[in-house]
């Protein structure tokens, strides 16, 4: 079965940095894109980034860009945080394989089940 596995979620202070990883297993997905959404309490899912198979293209939402950065090695997908703000807090889920729009969540096929990210000001 296929499973995503979220890692390094935390607490952090304002400015902090944090490096969150997801692997995958029960099948590989070095040939399709993987990416990572966030969910704060009473907000939508957000799209947060994404990467292709080759890690040659990525794509970031405009709250990110600048300050996280999305990185894969094979099945493994890692996003780099840094200069976080309290309004990062959420839950942090990867995905992978979009079938559609990849900053649409329904159209990823796999997610993990998130990990916590707590930034306080």
């Amino acid at each position: 079965q296929v499973q995503l596995v979220e890692s390094g979620g935390g607490l952090v202070q304002a400015g902090g940095s944090l490096r969150l990883s997801c692997a995958a297993s029960g099948r590989t997905f070095n040939n399709e894109p993987m990416g990572w959404f966030r969910q704060a309490p009473g907000k939508e899912r957000e799209f947060v980034a994404a990467i292709t198979w080759t890690g040659t293209s990525t794509f970031y939402t405009d709250a990110v860009k600048g300050r996280f950065t999305i990185s894969r090695d094979k099945n493994t997908v890692y996003l780099q945080m840094n200069r976080l703000k309290p309004e990062d807090t959420a839950v942090y889920y990867c995905a992978a394989d979009p079938e559609g729009n990849y900053r649409e969540s329904a159209d990823w096929a796999y997610w993990g089940q998130g990990t916590q990210v707590t930034v306080s000001s």
